[in-house]
């Protein structure tokens, strides 16, 4: 396997230097921020992300207003107390996009959100208390205890809230691959995941840096060398 040095100094020549790569790096909220994101903010990046999946960002972003005023500020006790109805006159609502699926996504996750929350205290602080060098199990939980929230939503989920992790994506990938990790040009097997997770957990402790950092760094060393301009914009929108 290559060391992360080396593919931090081809991403750094690509972008034109370590200083300039350092510019183009997200990090990771600290603990006590992600600790303290109340459950409504919590709902909102969950269906968020899911009614971006699949979809055009942009225009999920524009019509956002109307997706707090429709699900009520997301606030998932209110939601779990509202009748049928509510919830089958959401799917004719021109304020959202229009999903039944996805629109009752926010109903079941409204109540996984509860759920943890009673568990732990607060779904931030039980994000907080999950240990970053097993953000394989946490996207295994997320996947099994709530709703659409497998895959890169999940990944997605947690970059947008700020807790340290990786995003699978197609430049990460072709990354680890180069580097000589054994995986799946489409890795999604439980195998080839906990495989990312450990090589990932090893350039941690070689480099020191998050994981945020150590896989946008591999996405940037390989691939279209995309303008830095254009990478910060994608950096605001969430995108590796």
């Amino acid at each position: 396997m290559k060391s992360f040095a080396e593919i931090e100094a081809r991403a750094a020549e690509r972008k034109g230097g370590a200083a300039a790569l350092e510019t183009l790096l997200v990090r990771p909220a600290a603990p006590r921020k992600l600790a303290a994101i109340s459950d409504d903010r919590v709902l909102a990046e969950m269906t968020k992300r899911i009614f971006s999946a699949g979809f055009v960002w942009s225009v999920i972003e524009n019509k956002w207003p109307g997706f707090e005023e429709a699900f009520l500020g997301f606030e998932p006790k209110r939601l779990l107390f509202q009748p049928d109805d509510y919830w089958h006159e959401l799917a004719s609502d021109t304020r959202i996009v229009r999903n039944a699926q996805k629109i009752m996504a926010v109903r079941d996750n409204a109540r996984f959100v509860v759920d943890v929350t009673n568990e732990h205290g607060g779904f931030g602080r039980f994000l907080a208390g999950w240990p970053p060098e097993d953000q394989v199990g946490l996207m295994d939980f997320l996947a099994k205890r709530g709703r659409r929230l497998g895959g890169n939503t999940g990944q997605y989920l947690l970059r947008f809230l700020g807790k340290d992790g990786f995003i699978v994506s197609r430049d990460m990938i072709a990354c680890l691959r180069d580097a000589g990790l054994d995986i799946a040009e489409s890795p999604t097997s439980k195998k080839d995941l906990r495989r990312i997770q450990d090589q990932l957990n090893a350039w941690a402790e070689e480099s020191g840096r998050s994981y945020t950092e150590i896989s946008r760094i591999c996405a940037m060393s390989i691939g279209e060398n995309h303008d830095p301009n254009a990478l910060r914009e994608r950096m605001r929108s969430g995108g590796e």
